[in-house]
């Protein structure tokens, strides 16, 4: 026996209430996915890392007509081996497999660097060449005050570099965090200056961070006056908002450009000599205030690290007569 077909009046009625209420689940859906992902792509500078290193992987296993997504263990276990042959830092080869294992897990599929005897290549290697990461040199105090005499502040340039040297050292600041500093970030007080980060390292989540710096005693040194008289000039050229650290065009003018995490380094090494990094201001900031007592706990709250073992992992306190208990023994 057929059925007659069915027309628009024998078919059920849905709310137009429960239609908005799946439009409504479906947009959760979407935004849910959009944070899932961005969950897993990590931070600006990750990301940039992570796709270097899987640009040099799919190259290698073009050039080796090898698969590079989904990637097998073989596959993997030859490229690192040649990183290693090729005399790359342990560090290196790690952020490589970690780069692999990322693009594995954002396209869900299983991740080569898994498996165990992968696992065991790594130890390995890492047992054969070392794993102590080379860290960027501190300076001392004495040091980096003569280093700062010598900067020309009658230059526009020699005010912004002084500024952004003492700053560095003073918030113990990595260098994407000081180049992204915006003027808006900036609360000066009686006591000195607190600036505002919205995004760090181990602040991913534009959770509330500040960073004090205080006043100096002596002038020549003082982080918030030099960043103050920075300021004084950014303003006379109209410039009360944006960036606070930019270039300069020829002829000691100006530009709308914000410093890179490059030219910080350059800035560093032209100031303070070729040996150093950015990140030596903020190792140096580490290694000062322990050599002045300052506890854990105190140097923590300014460089925002989360455990004590990197405090004494950047702790450099290379020189053997430094804080050393030998001096205590009475003899």
């Amino acid at each position: 026996m057929s059925q007659a077909p069915l027309d628009d009046t024998s078919l059920p009625v849905v709310p137009e209430q429960q239609l908005r209420a799946a439009r409504s689940i479906n947009d959760y859906a979407e935004s849910a996915a959009r944070y899932v992902t961005t969950g897993q792509q990590g931070a600006v500078n990750t990301q940039r890392a992570y796709a270097g290193d899987w640009q040099r992987f799919t190259t290698w296993c073009a050039e080796h007509d090898r698969e590079s997504l989904p990637a097998d263990v073989p596959t993997v276990a030859a490229f690192v081996t040649s990183l290693a042959d090729s005399n790359k830092k342990v560090a290196t080869i790690q952020r490589h497999c970690a780069s692999i294992s990322k693009a594995h897990q954002l396209a869900r599929l299983p991740t080569p660097t898994d498996d165990r005897q992968f696992k065991e290549l790594m130890e390995g290697i890492s047992r054969e060449k070392g794993v102590r990461q080379k860290q960027a040199p501190a300076f001392t105090l004495a040091y980096f005050k003569r280093a700062l005499l010598g900067i020309d502040s009658t230059r526009p340039d020699g005010l912004r570099d002084r500024a952004l040297l003492l700053l560095g050292l003073a918030g113990a600041f990595r260098r994407d965090e000081l180049a992204s500093i915006d003027i808006k970030h900036l609360r000066f007080d009686e006591d000195g200056l607190v600036v505002d980060l919205p995004h760090s390292k181990t602040n991913q989540k534009g959770e509330a961070e500040e960073k004090a710096i205080f006043f100096s005693p002596d002038r020549r040194s003082c982080p918030v006056r030099a960043v103050k008289e920075w300021l004084t000039h950014l303003e006379k050229h109209g410039r009360t908002d944006g960036p606070l650290f930019v270039s300069f065009h020829k002829g000691q003018r100006l530009s709308r450009r914000r410093l890179s995490t490059f030219s910080l380094n350059e800035i560093v090494q032209l100031r303070l000599g070729a040996q150093y990094t950015a990140h030596s201001l903020r190792a140096s900031f580490v290694t000062i205030a322990k050599l002045n007592g300052a506890d854990d706990s105190e140097v923590m709250n300014q460089t925002k690290h989360k455990t004590t073992d990197m405090i004494r992992r950047y702790t450099r306190l290379d020189n053997i007569r430094q804080h050393n208990a030998s001096q205590k023994l009475g003899l």
